[in-house]
């Protein structure tokens, strides 16, 4: 099973993570994490990496759902989407498959609630 969804923009690396974060938004989701991999792996290892941004995305609503069913649930969140320079004006986007995730939490109560996760990603990287 593949375990994110992807698409490639044309656009600028920084108009990317501003339309995925808006995207993120309409589907009820917030960033809660923004990790920069270009700056960090510049700072820590002296390596010059592509623009490279993982946001944490998290939907309050369906947070609680999973951490009501499986109290351990929340070393898989939040949600990561990657936004990636691929040359100076494509860009790509991929947001991590829940249902992937949830394949390895022996617990039937989550495939609703990742399902529903699924869908609304899948809703943001198509709409980006």
């Amino acid at each position: 099973m593949k375990y994110y969804f992807e698409k490639t923009l044309n656009c600028s690396f920084e108009e990317a993570v501003k339309r995925v974060t808006e995207e993120l938004k309409k589907e009820g989701f917030g960033v809660l994490t923004e990790i920069n991999i270009h700056e960090k792996l510049k700072e820590k290892l002296g390596v010059d990496f592509r623009k490279y941004r993982i946001l944490g995305a998290c939907n309050p609503a369906f947070a609680y759902k999973a951490l009501q069913e499986e109290d351990k649930i929340g070393t898989m969140l939040p949600c990561n989407v990657i936004v990636q320079q691929i040359s100076e004006n494509q860009t790509e986007i991929a947001a991590v498959d829940p249902m992937a995730s949830m394949q390895s939490v022996e617990n039937e109560k989550l495939a609703g609630v990742a399902n529903e996760v699924q869908q609304k990603l899948k809703h943001v990287i198509h709409n980006v």
